[in-house]
């Protein structure tokens, strides 16, 4: 299975992008902005690569997902061997104040004039994007997601 995320919008506090699983839109995604310069802890967007997804169960978030979701949570979805980062997840959240380095999904955005913005939503786009990826990987399936910048192609992404 392929998860693409294309980067579209960022800005000084975010990035916006759009997310497809096996080339078939899914939602949008929001993450930290861009730095310059080296990685600042809880305020930096994944670095553009291709990374596995595994679940991940263990953790506070996990145990907090299991109330929320019941039966449908397995664990969380986690990106595997991001350099510089730990702990890298998709997870329901609407503003980069909701994430500390993990993308956040939603099933519509707000992006602001100087670009980047926020995911609407999120929850429901959560329990439509993760039953399918969650039961992908129990079954042993690859599944990797890669993610690209495409910034100032707001054009192209309607």
């Amino acid at each position: 299975m392929h998860i693409l995320v294309e980067r579209y919008s960022s800005g000084p506090e975010s990035t916006l992008g759009r997310l497809h699983v096996d080339g078939v839109f899914a939602c949008y995604t929001c993450e930290d902005q861009r730095q310059p310069g080296p990685k600042v802890p809880t305020e930096t967007r994944i670095p553009a690569g291709t990374y596995d997804l595994k679940l991940r169960r263990f953790g506070g978030t996990h145990a907090s997902y299991r109330k929320t979701y019941g039966a449908m949570h397995r664990g969380m979805l986690w990106l595997q061997d991001v350099p510089g980062f730990t702990d890298v997840l998709i997870h329901v959240g609407n503003t980069d104040d909701d994430s500390e380095g993990c993308l956040l999904i939603g099933l519509d955005r707000v992006q602001y004039p100087a670009g980047g913005g926020y995911v609407l939503h999120s929850a429901s786009a959560y329990r439509r994007f993760y039953p399918p990826i969650a039961a992908a990987i129990e079954a042993g399936a690859a599944v990797r997601i890669e993610i690209v910048d495409r910034e100032g192609a707001e054009a192209l992404i309607s």
